[in-house]
């Protein structure tokens, strides 16, 4: 009994870690092209014009999740308090996102492949 219900909360688990990689990959795609995220990124979303820019494939989808809708409330003019991140250039793009259009270009970017880990 025991090890049926260890088994089933595995189970459960996995599912769960599917299910938050929702987005929608091809939509994601679109957005980053849509947008010319490539012009500060590159194509490959791992290649930046500057080196000061991140590399955003292999991100963890969370994070870029957080990052985008942080840039958004920024740019929106809420509190501080809102857990903004201000940037005239990413606040500008952010501000034009849906929250579908941040969940796929999440899943997108962190579905490409990069060195920034390692993956089993």
């Amino acid at each position: 009994m025991k090890r049926t219900i260890v088994t089933l909360a595995g189970v459960l688990l996995g599912a769960a870690a599917t299910v938050s990689q929702a987005g929608d990959l091809d939509a994601g795609k679109a957005v980053y092209q849509k947008f010319n995220c490539a012009s500060c990124h590159g194509a490959d979303a791992k290649t930046p014009t500057d080196p000061s820019y991140p590399i955003l494939a292999g991100q963890h989808e969370d994070f870029l999740r957080h990052a985008l809708t942080a840039y958004k409330r920024g740019q929106s003019g809420a509190a501080s308090t809102a857990n903004i991140r201000k940037n005239p250039i990413m606040g500008a793009f952010a501000a034009q996102l849906s929250d579908t259009d941040i969940d796929n270009v999440a899943a997108w970017l962190a579905s490409q492949p990069s060195d920034l880990g390692s993956r089993k």
